[in-house]
């Protein structure tokens, strides 16, 4: 080939390698260094920010691209690279270079991808890091498989889903609510999975998509593989044999896996199904309306109701937390189980505290424990997990002291591990280093042939010296010395007046003027453990830690097992810290239709604003009389924080979390819908009143008598007219919709959609009060019955800083509009201007449903005369008398 570089050993053995890893950048391992070429090394400086050099063999005027970094640092260029979205091969030497006839053997150990990775400093710490697999029917009926694993902590899912949707909204969300990091795709099926992909780039800009061959999506072959795996006849005592296409994405990521650990991954003990029918479903739009894990603006973790939960102690809880928070329980006894273990740990404050102490003591075991079966857990994750073993037995005797039955429970299947510590506790040295070739992993005591190793190398003078005094008592040959030269090693020196006294074994090996050199097995044997000891030392300590590290493997399903439970501890222990810590109470779960929330609070936004300085608010929804509320008031008055919080309420209350609030009676919601705030998606080319739509049409489509849905301001983004048919439809159809209806909170600007509460009696009218005074209005943030036809508009302008020329235009224009004198011609017209002005009347807009009702009338119809107490009376002429002088 012209201009090809000279094919050295080195190069050619590059090459077969990197033919097999075309997708990776291969590190390929050259003494202390990995070194990159080729297309690699230039991708790689780049990324990595290091020198791009070249190098080229003698004779040769080709120069190869080339790379490199100190195997010792590899782990945060790796993480750089990973980051980046790409996946790196590590090719290692496979035979000692001593030994080696010609060039090294090299093999790549492992390949290294977004999806999977288990080294500590790569992974989130408090958050999973999925890798997917999606598998298509390819056929008209819609069967997607669904399959998402964490390899780090063995979380191995599957999932089927009937969805005919282009792009599929099932799996659409379960992939936005995992948020995998990398997704396996049959590469037969690219073409029928560009919607999704497109669609998925856009909630997940940072995924990995990797093609693989189609053969382990076969469904023939995935069952075998997986029933292979984990060593059962059947797949059912998994719950998941009928799912066929699941099953097939999830021999994928099992295959995938096998393919690029090259080991054992019998820590991957069993398939949990995904179970759509026993979870609170949360779409991801309403996922981020709802601001659970990151806030809208700015995707920050800060801020979100994740945020003000998370007081867990350890990287397991905190991973569970999140993953009930964004999976919150449908059924009654599961969140009742919950709520009855945080109660207990709420009114014991001692035993909430000893729990707390001693998670804070614990490293995270679900990790470490994958670690020690992947291989790739050095000594100090050694000295963590015996850190955290120790602290089990008191954990341990404290949870015998939980009297709730639940927590009881935990405590019977409880597994303080006491044999693991003691293996770790008396083999792994106290300060060992991050390198496993380095020496100093294992305690003095455990070995003998290492004690005598290490005894050899800290002692081979002395040692010397009492061989010395030993061969002289022997021989009695009291000048007899041991000596070393590097020619002929250690030898016996004796002078020739004292020859008659060698011993028969000595053997003669050098003759000096004056004395002999002579050797003995025993000497020899000495000279070769003290030229060997280091090395060996090393060697050995390396087969003594890795046998450890199996030994502490093959215990990996009790390992996962209390991590299991001390997540659920710490998860519990966490919820009822902060409900103490925030006066939460515990909520009554139903199965009634209805939900009752008294003195509500925004969890969130309570946090930001001096304690007490949060108004709470009633809410109550019944499928009687309060289905729809219709919530109307100015911008600003908190219309938007009353339904975010009744929302997340319900929600926190299905997770088993006590919610804030004085009182509340939860009846189990199967879904959470949101239409909240409106914002253009220029990504997807889709305007503010296109997004809004498409959400509702979501709502409309999917909602059931035992949803939640929550509505702000629909329809504002076209024409009033055609802006207030579509609110009024939308809510007809959630009263109607399956002959029961949609609880329902409806906040809107439509003051026109009071009406429907003179018509409909599931429909109720709130508005959030303010109090006007001196020409501006101040927010009270407090629900009232009743509607109001007044938006406040201009008052809420002045009070975000409008300027107050404008202000003041548009005061005068609005009291020329409401006395019919406005005159829409600018103020520079020419006389061949059209006008339309007083002469012709005020500019009509049409009524859609009536002629509007005097506010004091309205007010009037409005007041349940017998309910007013003598105050509330007062205060209503003084309201009245205000309208009519305005």
């Amino acid at each position: 080939m012209k201009n090809a570089p000279k094919m050295t050993p080195m190069l050619r053995q590059y090459l077969e390698i990197k033919e097999r890893h075309q997708q990776e950048i291969l590190f390929y391992r050259m003494g202390d260094f990995y070194e990159m070429f080729f297309e690699d090394a230039e991708i790689a400086s780049k990324l990595l920010s290091i020198t791009l050099t070249s190098r080229n063999n003698k004779g040769d005027t080709v120069k190869i691209p080339m790379c490199g970094i100190p195997y010792h640092a590899a782990q945060g260029y790796i993480a750089k690279l990973v980051q980046a979205g790409r996946r790196v091969a590590i090719c290692e030497q496979v035979e000692d270079p001593a030994e080696a006839k010609g060039i090294v053997k090299r093999e790549v150990v492992r390949v290294i991808s977004p999806g999977v990775i288990v080294d500590q400093q790569l992974l989130p710490d408090n958050d999973h890091c999925f890798l997917a697999a999606v598998s298509h029917s390819g056929s008209t009926h819609g069967i997607w498989g669904l399959s998402v694993i964490d390899l780090s902590t063995s979380t191995f899912l599957v999932g089927q889903f009937l969805d005919h949707g282009d792009p599929p909204d099932d799996v659409l969300d379960q992939l936005a609510r995992f948020s995998p990091a990398e997704l396996l795709i049959n590469s037969d099926q690219r073409s029928s999975l560009t919607r999704l992909l497109d669609n998925l780039h856009l909630q997940i800009p940072t995924l990995c998509v990797t093609e693989r061959p189609a053969h382990p999506f076969h469904l023939d072959t995935a069952q075998q593989m997986l029933l292979e795996h984990f060593q059962v006849i059947s797949l059912d005592g998994f719950g998941c044999a009928q799912m066929s296409h699941g099953l097939s994405a999830a021999a994928a990521l099992l295959d995938y896996l096998q393919e690029t650990q090259k080991t054992d991954l019998h820590h991957l003990r069993k398939l949990t199904p995904i179970e759509l029918d026993a979870v609170l479903l949360i779409d991801d739009a309403s996922r981020r309306n709802l601001e659970l894990t990151q806030t809208i603006i700015g995707n920050r973790r800060e801020g979100s109701l994740l945020s003000v939960l998370d007081r867990t102690g350890t990287p397991m809880g905190a991973r569970l937390l999140k993953q009930c928070l964004l999976n919150p329980l449908r059924d009654k006894e599961l969140i009742e189980q919950r709520l009855e273990s945080v109660s207990f740990l709420y009114y014991h404050p001692g035993l909430r505290q000893k729990i707390r102490d001693s998670l804070a003591l614990i490293y995270d075991i679900e990790r470490l424990s994958s670690r020690m079966v992947l291989g790739h857990a050095n000594a100090r994750d050694a000295l963590g997990l015996k850190a955290s073993l120790a602290v089990l037995p008191d954990l341990q005797q404290t949870l015998q002291q939980c009297e709730s039955p639940h927590l009881q429970s935990l405590q019977r299947e409880f597994d303080a591990c006491e044999d693991i510590h003691e293996l770790l506790a008396r083999s792994i040295a106290e300060d060992p280093p991050l390198t496993l070739r380095d020496g100093n992993l294992i305690k003095p005591g455990y070995h003998q042939e290492l004690d005598e190793l290490i005894a050899l190398l800290r002692d081979g003078k002395q040692l010397i010296l009492s061989l010395e005094s030993k061969e002289r008592e022997a021989t009695g040959i009291s000048k007899l010395k041991i000596g070393y030269n590097k020619v002929f090693g250690y030898f016996i020196e004796i002078s020739k007046s004292h020859l008659e006294k060698v011993p028969p074994s000595y053997i003669r090996k050098q003759t000096l003027v004056n004395a002999e050199r002579f050797i003995t097995p025993e000497l020899k044997e000495f000279e070769n453990r003290v030229l060997s000891a280091h090395d060996r030392r090393l060697e050995l300590e390396h087969q003594l830690f890795t046998g450890v590290r199996s030994a502490v493997a093959a215990h990996s399903s009790r390992l996962a097992e209390v991590a299991r439970i001390l997540a659920l501890l710490d998860m519990y222990s966490c919820l009822a810290e902060v409900a103490v810590r925030y006066h939460y109470v515990r909520p009554t779960i139903t199965e009634e239709a209805e939900i009752t929330i008294v003195e509500g609070r925004h969890p969130v936004i309570e946090r930001a604003l001096p304690t007490g300085k949060f108004v709470p608010n009633d809410i109550a929804l019944n499928h009687i009389d309060q289905q729809l509320l219709i919530i109307t008031g100015p911008n600003m008055a908190g219309k938007s924080t009353v339904l975010r919080q009744t929302a997340l309420i319900v929600l926190m209350a299905q997770m088993g979390c006590f919610v804030p609030a004085e009182q509340a009676t939860i009846g189990v919601v199967d879904r959470i819908f949101t239409r909240v705030g409106a914002m253009d998606d220029l990504r997807r080319g889709q305007s503010t009143f296109m997004v809004e739509m498409s959400e509702t049409a979501n709502i409309l489509n999917n909602a059931t008598s035992r949803s939640l849905v929550i509505l702000d301001e629909i329809g504002r983004g076209t024409s009033t007219y055609d802006g207030l048919a579509i609110a009024w439809s939308v809510a007809e159809a959630l009263l109607e919709k399956d002959g029961r209806g949609v609880k329902t909170l409806f906040a809107t600007h439509y003051h026109e959609l009071t009406d429907l509460a003179r018509t409909r009696t599931k429909v109720q009218n709130l508005s959030v009060a303010v109090k006007e005074w001196n020409d501006t209005i101040i927010f009270l943030h407090k629900l009232v019955s009743g509607g109001t036809s007044r938006s406040y508009g201009i008052q809420v302008a002045a009070l975000a800083g409008v300027p107050a020329a404008v202000v003041s235009r548009a005061e005068e224009i609005l009291r020329r509009i409401d006395h019919g004198t406005f005159d829409y011609q600018p103020k520079t017209q020419t006389p061949a201007t059209i006008r339309t002005s007083e002469k012709k009347g005020k500019p009509q807009q049409l009524p859609l449903f009536r002629e509007p009702t005097h506010p004091v009338l309205e007010l009037l119809e409005s007041i349940a005369v017998d309910d007013l107490t003598p105050r509330q009376a007062l205060d209503m002429l003084y309201r009245l008398a205000e309208m009519v002088q305005r």
